[in-house]
């Protein structure tokens, strides 16, 4: 392995120091497993997300809120600007009959029209949906759209850029409902400036802003519909603000060192939208709209914010750090610039490679002369997100932490040590909007969130010591034999095996007698549809030591169908996250599964 950039090789490897919860935890033995929770209590904290924006636009009004790029260099909004532009917006929305029957529906990608939008509408206790722009975008699948827009019963709709949406929306939108663009109006949509407020007279903002409370619901977030239509998460104002109390008490040094982030995660999901977005207003920090991503197309444009931010924390999908570590790897400069103040790399999805995680490892103690915490958590939008997080002890690949104030994990015993988990808490979402079916049979009889994430314990004497990520429960499957397979599990050890050769996997197997793999190749494995020969031997090499390291029918991988199309956003089969929705692809590709189990003759076929 290369000793990377920087000229700490063989230096000192201590920890960066970081203000840090303590990690101990409180375990109750239960008839049928065990509750858990943070031996600190979750402190008081506010019940309005204005609030927050309140406090930084009087103690800091010329801090920077959000930073975003143009096509010229950059924007910056202050905190004191962002609050005057707030209730100027939030004067405008009053006028417009908005509530949680009628919310406010916003088709946006991230940029500061975005955020002080929703922000006016959290303001004043207006809900906001924030739905991804795929729904309504070129390419959408208009029956999503139109169950989105059934389910909400929009008052208002706003979009980013009037032309992009005009022909989705009005196949799909009763005319009655107002559309308004941030650019690029079309005829029959209403420019942004004029639904804004003149900023005076703000007796009736001021008014509804005292009237929200920690039950008035700040948004509605759908979730990913791999299982059938996308359901609306309610988000209540007190679940965010739990969430973000809990998140400052986690990290602490965030009560006394504002925040300063680089991120590219969507607002209409609840990563970027609740988690990042929530600890830079509650801490009064500072967020780079990045906008980039990572894909080969988009990663560059990452590197070139990284090369002039330095992030105190920083958040990204295992893809994402992957995509990133070519380029740290080339520039010593830029690895500088990116662990120089670093308090913590934090990585969603639970599922990082090893290698990965020890090239970021490297790459800071080379680049600054310390060790870089690493951790994950594990949430999700029903959680608002924050459930569990690691800290100094409970950290390594896969391992998601231990359970965060103020909530309470509940444990239900599974077989083969692992655990069903439950969640309890205020940040704990009370269902999902106009679904009472549903929400009725996610919580069990004591009130407690049936997540579908399954946990294992590090160690089974210290709960402190945190708890692995296994899969979900839907994820997981039986061979025809009985045996279970833990597909999540195994698709991180594939992956870490295939290496360089493989962008991703779905493991597939369900009632079959054997496990194999659809593998979604890295660019240049495939040429005209084939595999060279010299290629064909890596993958067959790989695949049977994937095959050796097995122990049983559940973990030996006896085959790969190497797929070369590419997974669609379009058609729900590629997550925000940049990983597969292995559901999706499976129901939209039926004929994947067929092949790979008759016919051991493709062209594209690896067999051990």
């Amino acid at each position: 392995m290369n000793s990377g950039p920087g000229s700490h090789e063989g230096g000192p490897t201590s920890t960066r120091a970081v203000a840090w919860i303590r990690p101990e935890v409180l375990l109750e033995t239960t008839p049928d497993g065990f509750l858990v929770r943070s031996a600190t209590d979750l402190e008081a904290f506010d019940v309005r997300i204005g609030d927050w924006l309140d406090r930084w636009a009087t103690e800091a009004p010329d801090r920077a809120w959000l930073v975003e790029q143009t096509g010229d260099g950059e924007r910056v909004m202050t905190y004191g600007e962002g609050h005057r532009r707030v209730l100027a917006l939030a004067q405008g929305l009053l006028g417009r009959g908005l509530d949680a029957e009628r919310p406010l529906v916003l088709f946006m990608s991230n940029s500061i029209a975005h955020a002080t939008i929703a922000m006016a509408a959290h303001y004043v206790g207006i809900p906001v949906a924030p739905v991804a722009p795929a729904y309504a975008g070129p390419g959408h699948d208009p029956a999503k759209l139109a169950h989105v827009l059934d389910l909400l019963t929009p008052g208002l709709i706003i979009v980013d850029d009037g032309p992009l949406y005009a022909a989705a929306l009005s196949e799909a939108l009763d005319p009655a409902v107002p559309v308004v663009a941030y650019r690029n109006p079309t005829p029959d949509m209403i420019p942004l400036e004029a639904l804004a407020g003149d900023g005076l007279g703000l007796a009736s903002v001021v008014a509804a802003a005292r009237a929200v409370d920690g039950d008035t619901i700040a948004k509605f977030l759908f979730t990913s519909g791999s299982t059938g239509h996308p359901k609306a998460v309610v988000n209540t104002h007190r679940m965010l603000c739990a969430s973000a109390q809990a998140q400052r008490q986690v990290s602490a040094f965030l009560a006394a060192e504002p925040p300063v982030m680089v991120d590219w995660l969507p607002w209409n999901h609840t990563a970027g939208g609740n988690s990042i977005f929530t600890i830079i207003l509650c801490n009064g920090g500072t967020l780079y709209i990045d906008p980039g991503k990572p894909t080969p197309e988009r990663i560059g444009r990452t590197v070139d914010l990284l090369k002039r931010v330095s992030p105190t924390l920083y958040f990204n999908v295992p893809l994402g750090f992957e995509a990133l570590l070519p380029h740290l790897e080339a520039d010593a400069n830029l690895c500088r610039t990116f662990f120089g103040a670093l308090r913590f790399l934090w990585y969603s999805a639970a599922g990082i490679r090893k290698t990965t995680w020890a090239d970021l490892e490297r790459l800071a103690r080379n680049s600054v002369g310390e060790q870089i915490l690493i951790v994950t958590g594990l949430g999700m939008t029903e959680t608002s997100p924050l459930a569990l997080f690691g800290n100094r002890r409970a950290t390594g690949p896969g391992v998601v932490g231990v359970p965060v104030p103020g909530l309470v994990l509940k444990l239900v015993r599974e077989e083969g040590g692992l655990f069903h988990a439950l969640y309890k808490g205020p940040n704990v979402t009370s269902g999902y909007w106009r679904n009472p079916a549903v929400t009725d049979d996610v919580f069990d009889r004591d009130g407690y969130f049936r997540s579908g994430d399954l946990l294992s314990f590090v160690d089974p004497a210290d709960a402190s010591a945190g708890f692995r990520f296994e899969g979900r429960e839907g994820e997981d499957f039986k061979l025809s034999s009985g045996t279970r397979v833990s597909a999540s599990a195994l698709r991180l050890k594939s992956l870490e095996i295939f290496g360089d050769l493989a962008a991703d996997v779905v493991v597939i197997g369900s009632g079959h007698a054997d496990v194999r793999l659809l593998l979604f190749p890295a660019q240049g494995v495939v040429t005209d549809e084939q595999l060279a020969p010299d290629v064909r031997s890596v993958l067959e090499e790989r695949l049977r030591c994937l095959f050796e390291q097995g122990t049983g029918s559940a973990n030996r991988v006896v085959a790969a169908l190497v797929v070369d199309a590419a997974p669609s956003a379009a058609l729900g089969e590629l997550t925000e996250k940049g990983t597969i929705n292995g559901r999706a692809l499976l129901r939209n590709r039926p004929r994947l599964m067929e092949t790979a189990f008759s016919n051991d003759d493709h062209p594209l076929m690896v067999r051990i």
